[in-house]
């Protein structure tokens, strides 16, 4: 089974940054995608970037095209640089073993326990 765990959350100050960390049991080329979503409170999931494990590109929701950036190191971890964040960007981020950029439900059921984004001043 699966197991993915988010890290790196945190309250921070409108514009600053901080970078999430997702961390799995296997190597992050053995997977086919490692996504980010998020879930603000009151609106439904979404994805916000993904990672391809054969190749190493990337794709980007529109919401934070330019802003954060999706990377991974050389072992088992898929990072999310977020920068210029804003109070919109206040949800829980998860990650997920799926590229899935669309609007609507999600096809995923193996969700972890996220970790909290916060901006606030």
């Amino acid at each position: 089974q699966v197991q993915l765990t988010e890290s790196g959350g945190g309250l921070v100050q409108p514009g600053g940054s901080l970078r999430l960390s997702c961390t799995g049991s296997e190597s992050t080329s053995d997977y086919y995608a490692i996504g980010w979503f998020r879930q603000a409170p009151g609106k439904e999931r979404e994805g916000l970037s993904c990672i391809l494990g054969s190749d190493g590109s990337t794709d980007y929701a529109d919401s934070v095209k330019g802003r954060f950036i999706i990377s991974r190191d050389n072992a088992k971890t898929v990072y999310l640089q977020m920068n210029s964040l804003t109070p919109e960007d206040t949800a829980i981020y998860y990650c997920a073993t799926l590229c899935y950029l669309r609007p609507g439900p999600i096809p995923y059921n193996s969700w972890g326990q996220g970790t909290q984004v916060t901006v606030s001043s």
